[in-house]
């Protein structure tokens, strides 16, 4: 998820990373046989390097499957994290939430260009906004979690998520509608549809349409139109369960206290706050049959493949971004389709080049790393983007 903790410092998938690769770091790894895999190993043994607490990489080419994870499973004991383990991957929920609402527009059950008021009257929303705009993130509401203001350089806090009052908070819970009311109570960053800025508050309201168009949770129309199909048997939306269920890596938070850095375990965390925005939990190889079946058209009719995959410049000339769908330049000959997640603790890549033949899967762990700081977390940004050009690119 593009949280605020990042907004004041590592860009993602940046231009920037394109350059070399990093030396190595921790020599505790996990690989599957492969040859031609070195620079992908030694991109991920410089994430590593990075205090970033461990890796786990699922690239597909023509080559055909690899997996591959670098680092600590937890923080001071031996052991790199398994490359089958279950992780949160943050704002990936939103690609699944948007394929949804395509499939509920396809029965005629929502309309993409409706007002989103029609369905949910009770927030007051300005009538110019529609599902489309939602999905696009060209609404112009304010993001819950913190946003910048109308002049595009300042920064006006949302809920805590970082730093020690976030480590504090991880474990409450918030409602849906509370959540889009918080993002109510501010102004709106600019006109509908005049810009396009990303907004978890979008997407809360995402999930409330297909809660109103369906009449059951969002989470069961995810898992009987998805999930289930595709038999993706290790991912669940977790709700207001805090745990992982299985096998995973761990994730920290490191924060300073008086001048002291403290590195909190933040594995176990309430979700609540991202719900439909990004609180999924998965697998590298759950996500890859995912992203096979959304490229190859197994989810939604070619017409509404089309509207998923319509593209605007989202804040970067590297970046476009359609319903739910963003589009990467990564190099010269080198273009990726899928989305980026982070929730506290967990970074997480889906990339797929736009026919499915090059596809790509990254769980990152943070470590011993204060997001508050601006340095560090360019370096975790720009080793993130040089393993995942050495792994979709290269």
């Amino acid at each position: 998820m593009r949280l605020g903790i990042r907004r004041a410092g590592a860009a993602v998938l940046s231009t920037a990373v394109l350059i070399g690769l990093v030396g190595l770091g921790r020599a505790n790894a996990s690989v599957t046989p492969d040859n031609g895999r070195d620079a992908v190993r030694q991109a991920m043994a410089g994430l590593v390097a990075t205090d970033t607490a461990g890796v786990q990489v699922r690239p597909h080419d023509s080559r055909g499957d690899w997996t591959g994870s670098a680092g600590e499973r937890e923080l001071g004991r031996r052991g790199a994290p398994s490359t089958d383990g279950k992780f949160r991957a943050g704002s990936i929920t939103k690609t699944f939430v948007a394929t949804v609402m395509l499939q509920l527009v396809g029965e005629g059950k929502l309309e993409l260009d409706a007002p989103v008021d029609r369905y949910l009257p009770r927030f007051g929303l300005d009538r110019r906004i529609t599902a489309r705009m939602l999905l696009q993130h060209t609404s112009g509401l304010f993001d819950y979690i913190g946003d910048t203001g109308a002049d595009g350089s300042t920064f006006e806090p949302g809920i805590p998520l970082v730093g020690k009052e976030g480590v504090a908070n991880r474990f409450h819970r918030y409602r849906p509608d509370e959540l889009v009311r918080l993002s109510l109570a501010k102004p709106a960053r600019f006109e509908p549809v005049t810009q396009w800025r990303y907004s978890n508050t979008n997407y809360v309201l995402a999930g409330l349409l297909v809660e109103q168009a369906t009449g059951t949770s969002y989470a069961t129309q995810v898992e009987r139109r998805i999930l289930q199909p595709l038999r993706m048997h290790d991912t669940s939306l977790p709700g207001t369960r805090t745990t992982i269920p299985d096998d995973n890596a761990h994730a920290y938070q490191a924060y300073r206290d008086n001048g002291r850095l403290k590195t909190v375990d933040v594995t176990s965390q309430s979700a609540t706050w991202a719900w439909a925005v990004g609180e999924i939990v998965s697998t590298t190889k759950d996500l890859d049959r995912f992203i096979t079946a959304l490229t190859g058209g197994k989810l939604l009719s070619p017409e509404l493949h089309a509207e998923m995959g319509r593209m605007r410049e989202a804040g970067s000339p590297t970046r476009q971004y359609g319903l739910g769908l963003a589009r990467y330049r990564l190099g010269p000959d080198c273009v990726a389709i899928g989305h980026v997640g982070e929730i506290p603790g967990y970074k997480t890549y889906l990339l797929s080049t736009p026919d499915g033949s090059r596809r790509l899967e990254i769980s990152a762990t943070q470590g011993a790393l204060d997001y508050q700081d601006e340095a560090g977390m360019a370096k975790v940004a720009a080793a993130e983007g040089k393993l995942v050009v050495a792994a979709l690119c290269g």
